[in-house]
């Protein structure tokens, strides 16, 4: 464990960060999970849908979500929006791997706060979030 994940462990009184994945593929959800569930400062929820987000959220509370923009029925932009109108300071990464750069920027005007792209490495991500959590904590 490297030590910025142990200051941030400890910082949380060994609470770890609830993370939410949500995209319409299972094989990337579950790569994306199992690269969270690689350290122990990572509770990981899933959701293969934008709608699945948004109620989860409604129901439970999440310090990081991480996005796909191109998903079917609604869109990570629909949920992104929605998602920040309930709750503005929750983190939302975004994950993609074929939207345009006209996407991403809408995105970020919702809200996102920052942009990975497909293919992610596992110290890529696992990075991403912990950049994110400090920022948070």
């Amino acid at each position: 464990m490297n030590n910025t994940v142990e200051k941030l462990i400890e910082k949380r009184d060994g609470r770890p960060l609830n993370i939410l994945i949500v995209d319409d593929e299972d094989n990337v959800r579950d790569v994306f999970r199992d690269f969270c569930l690689s350290s122990p400062l990572f509770n990981v929820h899933t959701a293969s849908s934008g709608q699945e987000a948004i109620d989860l959220v409604d129901d439970r509370k999440f310090d990081i979500i991480t996005i796909d923009l191109v998903m079917p029925e609604i869109s990570g932009i629909e949920a992104i929006e929605q998602i920040k109108r309930k709750k503005p300071h929750l983190p939302v990464i975004i994950v993609t791997g074929n939207a345009t750069d006209s996407l991403i920027e809408q995105a970020g005007q919702m809200g996102g706060c920052r942009v990975l792209h497909k293919p992610v490495g596992i110290d890529e991500f696992v990075q991403e979030l912990v950049e994110v959590a400090e920022d948070k904590c």
